[in-house]
């Protein structure tokens, strides 16, 4: 169980699976604009006091005061780093549903 969760995903999915997921006054916080409307089971909300909040990606400090929370807590993300040279097969990876953690580029491998 989580107290916040921020949901960057602007593909449709799930909202009701993430708010149960949240504890008593969990918030889950989304940034990312799915295309199409979701739906949102009023129980998931009223249970335990969990809310939904939006924002649109905000400025360079409340990037550093995010950042700046996650150091402190040791919060870190889940990627899949790979190679420019492997991008196409990244690609046919996502389109196949093969993936399970957001790709990132190796800078490194630009050159």
């Amino acid at each position: 169980m989580f107290d916040f969760i921020i949901d960057t995903v602007s593909a449709p999915h799930d909202y009701n699976m993430y708010l149960r997921m949240l504890n008593t006054d969990g918030v889950m916080i989304c940034v990312g604009v799915p295309p199409k409307p979701t739906e949102i089971t009023g129980f998931n909300l009223l249970n335990n006091r969990r809310s939904i909040a939006g924002s649109s990606i905000g400025g360079l400090p409340e990037t550093q005061e995010m950042l700046d929370y996650c150091a402190e807590h040791n919060i870190v993300s889940d990627i899949e780093l790979i190679d420019i040279a492997n991008i196409n097969e990244a690609y046919e990876r996502m389109l196949k549903g093969d993936v399970k953690y957001r790709f990132v580029i190796d800078m490194k491998t630009l050159v």
